[in-house]
């Protein structure tokens, strides 16, 4: 621990100070495209933490940051002094009033929050495209918005109730009325000063009609003075400020919201029109007739998505100057919407359309066409030259002038060399995004991006009077442009405010208010090529809710950040950090990766990061591991007989010497040596199942090829002394009566994922090629599909076709292999005579089921055979991986936790997954029995 570490050991648990290198590099990077490396992290756990951070700042004069998800674009989240991670301690919501209001803290998602509400029928105002990444304390920090929100709904104009505090160390709440009158009594100087900023402001006729007319549009450039002419009372008027001053004047603790209706029902369309004009010019009257949402699209974005698999040929062919409008229409009841689409057709005709509009009610056929919307920005990302970075700005300027500001800033992309520019967003509001690509990485770039900057700036403020910002926040990259913006008496008003509030400028200095006018282009990110994972990143961090290691190591975006800056040290010859760095990431980085893939679904540009560590492993392994490895794969069946011999004998010390006499035994040994595994109650041997066993010849084809996976085979016991696993699937299979066998020579096989996990590609190769050879001589060369009963098996066996041999290759596209789920919901359930349902049941959907897109079976299958089913908010990866929960239980513990602290909260009737190792983690973390949901369909036939 360093210096400052130290120090603030004595305000904040050790654990919760962060300053390894590692931690350090990690957290210098946002979404944005700067890079400041903090000197500590922190992580409080309470408001009088915050207040003893406040005092050791002013006291060391020591700068600090709130960051809670780490996705705003404009460098507001960077710090080189004390970073405040917010992401894990701050995740209470709570809804109130019927729905009508929702209270929350900063570190839980946006999306958390909707989900919450959505039994209610309603939803927070704010509809960020990034709201499944995006925490509260950013959303209200940067005053965020989105598709939807407008100017009316956003957080400044929800807002209920605020608990803050400020660097003095005082803290308040409007929801209670006496900090009214403590606010003027403990804090004069603030409080008269509001109140002279507020005399000043509605004296001045220019600058009160200045500001009531700029946030008519959206506009989040410096602080929201509207605040000054909407409110009163100083302390309301803080209040209000504190939404989207982005961290600067202090730290907002707790809020309450307005909601908002969630619309159920919907009705979409993509409008063409013949240039962007034409599309400009339907916006009034789109959004007179009732649309929610109109979102605009130029000809480069509608280029950028056209060869996304689905989209409408129509896309391919549109004029060279064609543009695109996606209308969407909501209301609670279909006859309300059916008014509004009379409103439409009322409307059509005053719109220059090339085709004739078809909208859609399918839920998933308009989720595809957001899927187009949202896929222009990852488009360009992931079409970028290595090294550049992805800039995406947001302005607003009247709806009367879109059309011509959009050429405007076509104009500025020729002229400075932008090829792959694109211009798409909220036409209803005004407001429009462009994504350009740039490098940093010399003198002449860093002057082009200058050169173009100033020059939007001056076409945003000067020619067509709009704001700089609508929704992302000043940052660091507008801040050295407010005034130019505003003019200097508001700006004047506003660093009055930042000296009033925070007089030694050490909340998070640079942003909003600089006076330094490059501070654009200082402290620029750097980029280097280093490998074609990490190269596409954009370290947006939509990826890091999904990571099961997100609490305990690093995240997907973070352990990238450190790939880059392991080569930077490298490349500067830096050799003693180079080492420290790379030895902290075999912890951080690889062991605790638990590769399960989810990053990738969540990624803008389809890193699976766990694909990246599965590399970075297998490039770690000797060739004395390599050739080991291969020899168990070899060798599979005697290897499986040693550790089902294993398996039973700790099951014996166990029951001769007490229960948990293999845990205890184990964890004790792994304090000397760390690769021991770590024994778990829930693992029971699988008695033998051999009288099942046929041998499959071509005369001898069943209706299903059964193959017991090899966890199946050696673990696969029942916790409650019921039938094993594979006994259990065979009883459910008789009853449905399906024709199915098991093949006899079954014990040498397997999926490979324990050697695809660890890279071992040569002994996942050989076992994968092995396997696929003799599923495809007992499927009567793929005339029966062939199930398994743990999905990530399933999963490792679908993905497989890369490893395959040409021969084998063949065979694999002919083969059938369906999960256990697919198998009851399609060949059992139709055949099933269900005699009892339970009552109320948890279930645990594996990583597996939402990569193969089964998640949706997995729960119709539990409501056919439940009256109640619970699928917690809180469900992901376990980090079991496997076998990485054995070797490292802090990682499927830490990844466990958000789920089970929600089961927890009630009893159910049963608790079900579909994969044995998931189901150890799962009961290991709620301390009730997780199985397979094989044997609740086994008790309801």
């Amino acid at each position: 621990m360093n210096e400052i570490g130290k120090l603030l050991s004595k305000i904040i648990a050790e654990d919760r100070i962060k300053t390894r290198l590692i931690d350090l590099v990690s957290y210098a990077s946002d979404a944005g495209f700067y890079y400041l490396r903090p000197k500590a992290v922190v992580q409080p756990i309470s408001i009088e933490e915050i207040i003893k951070l406040f005092g050791f700042s002013q006291q060391n004069q020591i700068p600090i940051t709130f960051r809670a998800a780490g996705t705003s674009l404009s460098g507001q989240s960077v710090s080189d002094g004390i970073l405040v991670d917010l992401s894990q301690y701050w995740n209470l919501v709570r809804v109130e009033s019927g729905g009508a209001q929702v209270r929350v803290h900063p570190g839980v998602t946006g999306s958390v929050v909707n989900a919450e509400l959505k039994k209610y029928g309603k939803k927070i105002g704010p509809d960020p495209a990034s709201i499944n990444s995006a925490m509260m304390g950013g959303i209200l920090s940067n005053n965020a918005s989105g598709m939807c929100c407008g100017v009316s709904k956003n957080s400044y104009h929800t807002l209920k109730f605020i608990k803050f505090a400020l660097p003095n160390g005082k803290c308040y709440s409007t929801e209670q009325a006496a900090d009214y009158a403590r606010f003027e009594n403990e804090c004069p100087e603030i409080f008269s000063g509001i109140v002279s900023l507020r005399n000043q402001i509605v004296s001045d006729p220019e600058i009160f009609n200045l500001i009531r007319s700029k946030y008519k549009t959206k506009n989040t450039v410096g602080y929201s003075v509207n605040a000054f002419i909407d409110y009163e009372h100083p302390l309301d008027i803080l209040a209000h400020v504190l939404v989207g001053a982005e961290g600067t004047l202090g730290f907002i603790a707790e809020a309450v919201l307005n909601t908002v209706p969630d619309y159920p029902l919907k009705t979409t369309s993509l409008l063409y029109f013949p240039n962007i004009y034409a599309a400009c010019n339907a916006i009034l009257p789109l959004t007179v007739s009732g649309a929610e949402a109109v979102e605009l699209m130029d000809r480069a974005s509608l280029r950028s998505v056209e060869d996304i698999k689905g989209v409408p040929e129509v896309l391919k062919i549109l004029p060279a100057e064609a543009a695109a409008l996606l209308v969407e229409y909501q209301d609670h009841t279909q006859a309300e919407l059916d008014i509004k689409s009379a409103q439409f057709l009322a409307v059509v005709d005053q719109l220059e359309l090339i085709y004739t509009p078809e909208f859609t009610n399918d839920p998933i056929e308009q989720a595809f066409l957001w899927k187009i919307r949202k896929g222009m920005f990852p488009s360009v990302g992931s079409v970028r030259a290595s090294g550049t970075t992805v800039i995406l700005e947001d302005i607003a300027v009247p709806v009367k002038e879109l059309g011509n500001a959009i050429l405007d800033l076509q104009s500025l992309f020729a002229k400075y060399h932008y090829e792959n520019a694109i211009i798409f967003g909220h036409a209803k509001d005004g407001n429009i995004h462009f994504v350009v690509t740039q490098a940093f990485d010399t003198t002449e770039e860093i002057i082009r991006y200058d050169n173009f900057l100033k020059e939007v700036v001056s076409l945003v403020t000067q020619q067509y009077k709009g704001a700089l910002k609508a929704e992302h926040g000043t940052g660091r990259n507008m801040a050295p442009f407010v005034a130019t913006e505003w003019g200097e008496g508001i700006y004047e008003v506003m660093k009055s405010l930042k000296n009033l509030i925070d007089p030694l400028n050490l909340l998070n200095p640079g942003v909003i208010i600089n006076e330094d006018k490059h501070a654009h282009i200082q402290n620029l990110k750097d980029l280097p090529q280093v490998e074609e994972e990490v190269d596409k990143c954009m370290e947006c961090g939509f990826c890091e809710y999904k990571c099961p290691s997100r609490n305990i190591t690093l995240t997907p975006r973070r352990r990238i950040v450190v790939r880059r800056e392991l080569l930077k040290l490298k490349r500067n010859n830096e050799k003693v950090s180079y080492r420290e760095l790379l030895h902290e990431y075999q912890y951080d980085g690889l062991d605790t990766c638990a590769v399960d893939g989810l990053c990738a679904t969540a990624c803008p540009v389809d890193i699976n990061t766990g694909s990246l560590v599965k590399r970075l492993r297998r490039e770690n392994h000797s060739k004395l591991a390599n050739g080991l490895a291969l020899t168990v794969a070899k060798n599979f069946k005697p290897v499986t007989s040693v550790v089902k011999f294993g398996i039973n004998v700790a099951s014996g010390i166990n029951s001769v010497f007490g229960a948990n006499t293999m845990t205890n035994l184990t964890k004790g040994f792994k304090k000397f040596v760390p690769a021991i595994p770590l024994w778990s109650n829930q693992i029971k041997p699988t008695n033998s199942f051999s009288k099942y066993q046929s041998e499959l010849t071509g005369t001898n084809i069943p209706s299903v090829v059964y193959y017991p996976t090899c966890i199946s085979r050696t673990m696969g016991g029942a916790v409650t002394g019921q039938k094993n696993i594979i006994e259990t699937f065979i009883g459910i299979s008789k009853k449905a009566g399906i024709d199915f066998k098991i093949p006899n020579n079954i014990q040498s096989t397997c999926c490979g994922q324990i050697f695809s996990s660890k890279g071992f590609n040569d002994a996942f190769r050989f076992t994968i090629n092995d396997t696929v050879s003799k599923l495809w001589e007992w499927s009567g060369n793929g005339k029966s599909p062939v199930v398994l009963d743990i999905t990530s098996c399933t999963y490792t066996l679908q993905e497989c076709r890369p490893s395959l041999n040409d021969e084998n290759k063949k065979k694999f596209d002919a083969l059938t292999i369906i999960d256990s789920v697919d198998y009851i919901l399609d060949y059992v359930l139709p055949h099933a005579n269900i005699l009892r349902k339970k009552e109320k049941i948890a279930l645990h959907p594996v990583c597996s089921l939402q990569k193969m897109g089964l998640e949706g079976k997995f729960v119709k299958i539990a409501n056919q055979l439940a009256d109640e089913v619970m699928v917690p908010l809180h469900s992901g990866c376990c980090g079991m991986a496997g076998d990485r929960g054995f070797l490292f239980p802090e990682l499927t513990a830490s990844a466990t936790l958000p789920e089970a602290n929600e089961v927890k909260k009630d009893h159910y009737d049963g608790y079900y997954s579909s994969g044995k190792t998931c189901e150890i983690a799962m009961s290991e973390a709620v301390g009730k029995n997780y199985e397979s949901i094989v044997y609740m369909l086994d008790e309801c036939m």
